[in-house]
């Protein structure tokens, strides 16, 4: 496994996130009601929505991201063969960095998940 925390990783990002919304509010809050439309059940259903947040996240190599976007799948329900079918689709898309962020995804959902790797 890495020294990656992704508990701390969310802690500390929320953190300087509520000071950003102190700063601009209107930009922060604006951006929270994009999300929450966006990751609404609809014709694909929030946990399909959040996985796909995932892939995009080990694209981008976003250690926040995954941290956030992982937990949300956790909260949700995703299995970690969800997980595991997510990153996968990632690695086709990504290639080397896929998999090193995939990894980072697998190890995120192991800590929100409260599981040991196998």
């Amino acid at each position: 496994m890495s020294d990656k925390d992704y508990h701390q990783i969310v802690r500390d990002l929320s953190g300087v996130m509520r000071d950003m919304h102190k700063g601009m509010p209107g930009t922060m809050q604006g951006f929270a009601k994009l999300a929450d439309a966006a990751k609404a059940d609809a014709a694909v259903d929030a946990k399909t929505k959040e996985l796909m947040a995932v892939a995009i996240a080990i694209t981008l190599r976003c250690d926040g991201c995954i941290g956030f976007h992982v937990r949300g799948a956790v909260k949700l329900g995703a299995t970690r063969a969800e997980m595991l079918d997510t990153i996968g689709v990632a690695i086709m898309m990504n290639g080397g960095p896929g998999t090193v962020y995939g990894a980072y995804a697998l190890e995120a959902y192991d800590q929100f998940a409260g599981e040991s790797a196998p």
